[in-house]
């Protein structure tokens, strides 16, 4: 809910929320300032809750009568909520916002409404910001990744960029709701966009497609141009290798290009490499098999996609692939998805090695999200249907390189059904536009629906029972996970909440070798559940109409209401405070045409069917009562056949009722009674418009009434002095002057409408009981105050207006949005902090810099004073009252769950980071902590695995493979091995099979790439090649003659120009470790880690790791970041530490090194404590000039003699007030 500008007081009718005679902060909270001073914390479960003035009057200590004394003098506390500032309602989408939406690492999803920009909280479905500058509708919105180290120069911050049909981008600080950057090149729409997430020295990088064939990469802080490449073909969308960020792959109307040079510094060089898919039905072994039986025979037969040459002209289709993304799950692997089926490549042999296919019956793919932390897609169906597939397992991965292979290797890679939503109901106008996946997490999706819907299905585990698992399906179980937050679970922990995707199954890899007999390994199902909904206005036609004005008379019970009558003949009745939907009511059987307020619980409405060939129509009007939903026919059994009604106009004070038909004069009602009072006669204007006056006579006939029943029960005559006594309680009686109650008592006061004729005549008549009195003509004398026109600046045409308050307008529109607006009518963003929610949010994204990395600090080193606890409210934190209750109303609206892990005393110290790195969505904490864990865990002296089978420990409990490189060396072999058998069983070209040949020497696998070799056949060109190549590998001796032969071929190779050529021969006789320094000269530095990983014992490898980790972290190539979590894989945890400082990262370095001493892997010596002493006292001046005194204190002494000088500062001030 959101603040209002100041409001205007007590003298108008829009009280604006504040409290009676009595200014109120800038910030108005959920607190309340109390006579003495205090704050005082409102009730939020009840967001209508006001204070009553006695209960007030009690809670301040006031005397209960004192309410009765004004509230000048008392202070009372006596605010209600309601108030409503500037906002809009969003509705249906329009097909450009098919793409427009993102779900950001900050844990808040975007979406495109037409020009709109929509940010809704992925927890809770609120809508947290609407922005609006767009002039055109947006086609796609990108959040800034957050993979960065975060302090007071480099906070948390929401940042987005939108892209429109115009070609224009915008850049936008969410929180504050402004735009910080435009850009625009053509006046084309943007394809597709991307910010540049992989080095260390710049976050402001955004690259564009613009069409038709342009990417351009720009600064998005300052909005210039850093360089421009055009292509030979049309552009459609991008996708970076998330392994190497200088490969991108651009999909084009054609086919696929690869540019393997892409940097930040210049654009690439050359066209790229340029491959053509040939659809997957358009392969003439496609055509041959469909009437083979079942899609996955046919689609076994499928031969090479990818091939250089251009396919021949009768093969050519339009290029129908939907989407093409890498795998961040493993290396160099990418998916094409098509409508019935996707395709998984292995980009080293450009070979498709998976085909997951739908059924004949089966339902068409929209989009598909590959997973990082395990190896699954999340798959979106023309129904809406989100499925979750995950890749089998198979037990070849585990056998080990001095077995024989397994004789039937893996024949494919098969992702198996795990999980569906409920599909939901597509029509010509309501059909599944978009889905995303929480990056975080990857346990929750988020599906965009075309009528303006939001669904969001959360993943939940649940563990099965072995005995009722059906064995006859042929999936294999999924287990859960060995490990939570990095650290093996224990036998007694009780199921683990579903923080994440790897938090719930284990690896796929694992589980196909036997179990070992462990009650950790549980087997579990997943489901879908519906976890969150927000749902859009109806489509337009509007009719609106604003509930009655605030009063002092209505103040306990006033909430700002707002009715929608909508097309489809319901009525929607909306809270303007949090813009959600209080009630809908079906009230008529054609379009709304208008609607008329008669109380704050009651409202008449108006329907008018198709006019039959004489023009007349069935008019519908009904007064509906708000709390029951009751309706009634207004007019009875009067309305067939008849001219429609145009308006329908209740007077001021709700006696009266005017109906304005089109070609019939008009009525009068009285709204208490449903009677009619009086139909105009023939020769009555036709009226264009009317309005009723707020002037009346009420006050005057109930002081008559009240003189004549006073003076009837004393039988005297009033004197003036009692007169003044009668008026006292005159006043009290017409407290509630305006509600139902009182006037049905037959009192019918005087009341003035006005109306216009054609010829702009302006009448005024008085209406009194059943008499209806023409007074004068009155001149019309308007003043305008400001005025709002559709064209060049507003995109929109308006199809209905009201008064919302009494300085704010509201608009329907024809773009299906309502809008609520200042008096200039401006469309405004508006602050996300000074919004009121009806539920927290968490967000820490919302607070101010120093408040957010304070409440990180909080959370990360509990427990404090030696007590866990979440109430912020005893840590001395010197910031003002109201950002320490902003943090408290953080930590209450984090979920039990998560609650319940901060406050676990056994919850380590390494499971803390990962968790709080995961609450904040900080990319960057999230995989340096996840890598640490694993490394911290696994090399420990002190692990309590040790005693235990800890060889085996590691073989069942790897760092995933997303991680790549970082893994342990004997996991990383056997995935290469499993990955090269399926490319040597999906081999179907020369080339390809040359290809396995080269990877099978490297890994050393040297008998089967010796048959092979033998497999060329004769009148191939290079089979004499080959056959010599054959007999070499099986001839090489280790004798000394011919190694040094073979050596100085293979230098005289890598010298001429054939360095992978030269490298096979140095692997042939043993020579990695020269392969890889050659590999490293030559800068082919991700070739050579792979080779070191495969090929050489483990202190070679290291070896060659540390030289990658000096290059990565010198200037030019400046990814420390990576070369930390390289450290971190050859336990070098000391350096990892000095890194960390030398980076200026003191919270990271201060909490590994607490964690490295706890797991024993850092010795304090001499030498090391000198590094320990600097790195506590830095990050304990960090957390001082956060405000965060009690943690500086607590790293100040355990600095030593580092921190002494600061801990007399931060202590002194104590000492000088226990003097005074």
């Amino acid at each position: 809910m959101e603040s209002s500008p100041a409001p205007t007081g007590i003298g108008s009718p829009d009280l604006g929320g504040r409290t009676l005679k009595e200014a109120e902060p800038r910030n108005p909270r959920w607190w309340d300032l109390a006579s003495d001073g205090t704050k005082r914390r409102r009730s939020r479960s009840h967001p209508d809750s006001a204070w009553n003035g006695s209960a007030a009057a009690a809670a301040s200590g006031l005397p209960v009568g004192a309410e009765g004394r004004g509230f000048a003098e008392a202070m009372l506390p006596f605010t209600v909520n309601f108030k409503v500032s500037a906002r809009t309602l969003t509705g249906a989408l329009n097909a450009h916002n098919k793409a427009a939406v993102d779900w950001g690492w900050q844990g808040l999803i975007a979406y495109g409404c037409h020009s709109l920009v929509v940010v809704i909280d992925s927890n809770t479905a609120q809508t947290l910001q609407v922005l609006e500058k767009h002039k055109a509708d947006v086609v796609k919105v990108k959040w800034a990744r957050e993979n960065y180290h975060h302090n007071i120069g480099s906070p948390y911050s929401l940042r987005l960029a939108s892209a429109d049909v115009n070609g224009k981008i915008i850049v936008w600080d969410v929180a504050a709701g402004v735009a910080q950057c435009e850009i625009q090149e053509h006046a084309k729409p943007i394809q597709d966009v991307q910010w540049l997430w992989n080095q260390d020295a710049s976050r402001d990088l955004l690259l564009a497609i613009h069409p038709p064939n342009y990417i351009v990469l720009w600064n998005a802080d300052t909005g210039t141009k850093l360089w421009k490449k055009s292509y030979a073909d049309n552009i459609l969308s991008f996708s970076f290798d998330p392994f190497d960020p200088s490969h991108l792959t651009l999909l084009t109307s054609e086919g696929i290009v690869f540019i393997s040079d892409f940097s930040p510094a210049k654009p690439p060089s050359g066209p790229g490499k340029k491959v053509y898919i040939s659809s997957p039905h358009s392969s003439p072994a496609h055509n041959k098999l469909a009437a083979a039986t079942g899609a996955k025979k046919a689609l076994n037969k499928v031969k090479i996609l990818i091939t250089q040459e251009k396919p021949s002209a009768e093969f050519i289709t339009l290029n129908d692939c939907l989407q093409l993304a890498y795998l961040p799950s493993k290396r160099n692997h990418m998916l094409l998805l098509y409508p019935r089926e996707i395709l998984i490549l292995d980009l080293e042999v450009n070979q498709t090695v998976g085909v997951i296919a739908i059924e004949r019956t089966g339902v068409p793919f929209l989009q598909v999200i590959p997973c990082f932390q395990r190896d699954g897609l999340f798959c979106l169906h023309e129904n809406g249907c989100i499925t979750l597939r995950v890749r089998r397992s198979y037990n070849s991965i585990f056998t080990t390189s001095n077995e024989e292979p397994d004789p039937d290797p893996v024949q494919e890679l098969t992702y198996d059904l795990r999980s569906q939503c409920d599909a939901i109901r597509v029509t010509k106008t309501v059909r599944p536009f978009s889905m995303v996946c929480c990056p975080i997490n990857e346990n929750a999706a988020a599906l965009v629906v075309s009528d303006g819907r939001v669904m969001i299905w959360e993943l939940k585990s649940a563990v099965c029972n072995r005995s009722s698992r059906n064995s006859s399906s042929g999936v294999s179980p999924l287990y859960s996970p060995v490990s939570f937050c990095g650290i093996p679970v224990g036998v007694l922990q009780n199921k683990l909440p579903d923080l994440s995707l790897d938090n719930m199954i284990g690896q796929s890899a694992i589980a196909g070798e036997e179990h070992p007999k462990s009650p950790v390994l549980q087997e579990v199902h997943l489901r879908f559940l519906l976890t969150g909904l927000l749902s859009g206005l109806p489509s337009p036609q509007f009719a609106i109409r604003m509930c009655p004005p605030l009063t002092t008379k209505n103040i306990k019970v006033y909430q700002p209401l707002l009715a929608v009558g909508t097309g489809n003949g319901s009525v929607l009745v909306y809270h303007l405070t949090s813009g959600l939907l209080h009630k809908e009511l079906s009230v008529h059987s054609c379009e709304v045409k208008g609607i008329e307020w008669t109380s704050l619980t009651g409202f008449l409405s108006f329907a008018t069917s198709t006019p039959n060939n004489m023009g007349l129509v069935r008019n519908e009007l009904q007064l509906v009562d708000l709390p029951t939903g009751r309706s009634i026919a207004f007019r009875g059994e009067r309305g067939n056949d008849e001219s429609p009604i145009e308006m329908i106009k209740v007077s001021h004070l709700k006696q009266y009722l005017a109906v304005v038909f089109k070609d019939k004069p008009l009525e009068l009602w009285d709204v208490r009674t449903c009677t009619i009072l009086r139909e105009m006669s023939k020769n009555f204007p036709a009226v264009t418009a009317l309005e009723w006056s707020p002037s009346h006579n009420l006050k005057s006939l109930r002081k008559k009434q009240l003189a004549t029943r006073e003076a009837m029960a004393r039988q005297t005559v009033v004197s003036d002095t009692e007169l003044s006594v009668v008026e006292s309680s005159v006043i009290s009686l017409l407290q509630e002057a305006e509600s139902k109650s009182e006037l049905s008592q037959n009192i019918s006061a005087r009341e003035h409408f006005v109306f216009t004729d054609n010829d702009g005549q302006v009448y005024h008549l008085t209406v009194e009981g059943n008499s209806v009195k023409d007074s004068a003509r009155i001149p019309p004398d308007v003043q305008m105050v400001s005025s709002l026109r559709s064209g060049r600046n507003v995109t929109f045409r308006i199809l209905d207006v009201d008064w919302c308050t009494s300085d704010k307008v509201i608009l329907a529109s024809d773009d299906g949005c309502i809008r609520v607006l200042e008096m200039s009518m401006k469309s405004t963003c508006f602050r996300m902090d000074e919004q009121e929610l009806t539920e927290p949010v968490w967000c820490p994204y919302l607070l101010i810099p120093r408040a957010s990395l304070a409440l990180k600090a909080f959370l990360l080193h509990q427990p404090w004073n030696g007590q866990y606890s979440l109430d912020i409210s005893h840590v001395d934190y010197p910031e003002n009252e109201e950002i320490k209750n902003l943090l408290q109303e953080q930590l209450n609206s984090l979920s039990n769950d998560i609650k319940k892990l901060l406050l676990d005393p056994e919850f380590t110290l390494l499971q803390r980071c990962l968790l709080v790195s995961r609450l904040y969505g900080d990319e960057s904490e999230l995989h340096f902590w996840t890598v640490a864990a694993h490394y911290l865990h696994s090399s420990s002296p002190r692990s309590p695995a040790v005693g235990e089978a800890s060889p085996r420990d590691k073989v069942n409990n790897p760092l995933d493979i997303c991680y790549d490189i970082l893994c342990e060396n004997a996991y990383f072999q056997k995935f290469q091995l499993e990955r090269v058998n399926l490319q040597e069983v999906k081999r179907s070209t020369y080339d390809h099979t040359r290809k396995c040949t080269d990877q099978l020497l490297l890994l050393g696998q040297t008998d089967r790439a010796v048959q092979l070799l033998l497999e060329t056949s004769a009148d191939n060109q290079h089979y004499y090649c080959d056959s010599l190549k054959a007999c070499l590998v099986t001839t090489v001796t280790s004798s000394g003659p011919s190694q040094s032969t073979i050596k100085l071929v293979a230098t005289n190779m890598i010298a001429n120009g054939k360095l992978a050529e030269g490298v096979q021969l140095l692997c042939l006789i043993d020579k990695a470790a020269d392969a890889c320094r050659y590999l490293q000269t030559y800068g082919e530095w991700n070739r050579a880690a792979w080779l070191a990983k495969v090929r050489l014992n483990s202190e070679e490898c290291a070896d060659v790791l540390k030289r990658w980790v000096d290059h990565l972290c010198s200037p030019q190539v400046n990814q420390k970041s990576k070369a930390l979590l390289v450290l971190l894989s050859l336990g070098c945890f000391y350096s990892v530490a000095e890194t960390l400082h030398s980076m200026r990262y003191f919270d990271r370095a201060a909490l590994f090194v607490e964690a490295c001493l706890k797991y024993g892997v850092i010795q304090v010596t001499e030498d090391t404590e000198k590094l320990i002493s600097a790195i506590y006292a830095d990050y304990a001046r960090s957390l001082k000039n956060l405000g965060f005194k009690q943690g500086a204190v607590l790293f100040a002494s355990k600095a030593g003699a580092a921190g002494s000088d600061l801990l007399k500062e931060l202590e002194s001030p104590k000492l000088e007030r226990t003097e005074e």
